[in-house]
């Protein structure tokens, strides 16, 4: 049966033969420079060691002129990404030829040679290829299996971006102001108007720009630089050389729930701009479609949520960095956020519309983003545990496990030994010495003068005990 199912796979189809494919069927040229030598692949950027790379993200305001040339920027990019995307995949339904990042490349070629499509020359050709990279990168994650299968770009629904390496802008820092200077684009005489919030770390030169366009027609410009951050001092806890924890369990009652007791309110933003977003959108539906006024209610529209996400991400960001600061060691669970907003179906659909609302308001996975890097970055330890470990049900003062309860029990008694817990910190406490556990269980297996890792997983632990 297993030789009959590899038999029945298609092959891809190789040599000369998918050479010839390449060039006549899929108009993708022949490699003309370098033809004694043998391809190799590409390499990104590699930081310098001790090093990390850090992203600054700053407004700027365009010109007219700037503004039209980034709009046929965006618009390049996101033809490219859908014409890369439909070679490939012609390519392989059609042909069974494999096409990567260099053939695309190379079609891209031919591609601004045709009279039909001279505006593509109107921009830089190095962010026409990071376009076909993030393709490249696209195919990546899907056949790693992180990732569906990519799909097109559509105007006025995907985001309008534009990378730009080394070699597509020129840098120029300011004397006077180190950390901060002018920013001129390819195919842009003049530089962007950047407001300069904080500086970068002087004399640094940005190893990569993006800029982009949100919906509500706000203009930033992220900056990737490489960056030495110390590691702050370590936290020990008072009268001992034990490192300071601390257990979060993230909840929807409360947004955060530390092992002390104290709670991190849920600042609920989408149910506190409800109405404004409801009497919003039915002023749009009101409207005439294509007409002036329908886009001046949708630019309202984006300006609000564009409100609501940069209190939130403001709010985390505030957060985490406290709670990195103040411990050693923080344990939080391993949730699944892609599984629990699995739309429900039948009875109880719509309660469960209103959950996975709530859980996107929270937006755990940001929080849980910026702890791992703020770890990384400031030496600290961030343990994962278990999914699967009976933090809510299990006592935290005799660890006797008790039966399932419905989300709506915030407090029970324990069986065992009487004691009365609330639900979301007996699961932060439990959190905490089960993250402790695993985190010494690692740190005894370490060399003597090796750090302890940045992350450690309940579910890699046999990995963590291996690097070790």
């Amino acid at each position: 049966m297993r030789e009959s199912a590899e038999e029945s796979k298609p092959k891809a189809v190789k040599g000369e033969e998918a050479q010839r494919i390449k060039r006549e069927a899929l108009g993708i040229g022949d490699r003309r420079k370098h033809h004694g030598r043998k391809a190799t692949p590409l390499k990104g950027h590699v930081k310098e060691p001790d090093t990390h790379h850090r992203l600054y993200r700053f407004r700027f305001y365009p010109t007219e002129e700037q503004a039209e040339q980034l709009a046929r920027t965006f618009g390049a990019c996101r033809w490219v990404y859908n014409e890369g995307l439909a070679l490939r995949s012609r390519a392989w339904e059609q042909h069974r030829v494999n096409v990567g990042f260099a053939e695309t490349c190379r079609a891209l070629t031919g591609w601004k040679r045709a009279e039909e499509l001279a505006w593509l020359k109107e921009v830089s050709s190095t962010v026409l290829q990071q376009s076909l990279r993030h393709l490249d990168q696209a195919y990546g994650r899907f056949f790693k299996g992180e990732a569906q299968y990519p799909q097109r770009k559509k105007k006025g629904r995907s985001r309008d971006s534009a990378t730009y390496v080394r070699t597509g802008f020129k840098w120029v820092e300011d004397p006077e102001r180190p950390g901060a200077g002018l920013i001129t684009l390819a195919k842009q005489s003049q530089p962007l108007d950047v407001r300069w919030s904080r500086s970068l770390p002087a004399g640094s030169v940005p190893v990569r720009l993006s800029v982009t366009r949100d919906r509500a027609g706000r203009y930033f410009v992220s900056t990737l630089v490489e960056e030495r951050i110390a590691p702050l001092p370590a936290v020990f806890v008072p009268g001992s050389r034990a490192p300071k924890a601390v257990g979060l369990d993230l909840g929807l009652a409360s947004l955060v729930t530390l092992d002390d007791g104290s709670k991190i309110d849920h600042p609920r933003l989408l149910k506190r701009y409800a109405e404004k977003l409801a009497r919003l959108q039915r002023e749009l539906h009101k409207k005439v479609r294509g007409s002036r006024n329908r886009e001046k209610v949708k630019q309202k529209i984006a300006r609000l949520y564009a409100l609501i996400s940069d209190v939130r991400r403001d709010m985390l960001d505030q957060f985490t960095t406290r709670l990195v600061r103040e411990n050693q060691v923080l344990v939080v669970e391993d949730l699944s956020v892609v599984t629990l907003l699995r739309s429900a179906r039948g009875r109880g659909k719509r309660r469960k519309a209103r959950l996975n609302e709530a859980i996107i308001d929270a937006s755990w996975g940001e929080l849980l983003r910026q702890l791992r890097y703020k770890c990384e970055w400031y030496g600290r330890t961030l343990v994962i545990v278990d999914r699967f470990f009976p933090s809510t049900r299990r006592c935290s003062a005799c660890h006797a496990t008790g039966p399932k309860m419905d989300v709506s029990v915030r407090e029970w008694t324990c069986t065992e030994c009487g004691v009365v817990h609330d639900r979301d910190v007996n699961a932060a406490v439990n959190l905490r010495d089960e993250g402790m556990r695993l985190y010494w269980l690692v740190a005894a297996g370490l060399p003597p003068g090796k750090k302890t890792p940045t992350v450690i997983k309940a579910s890699e632990l046999e990995k963590c005990l291996l690097a070790a």
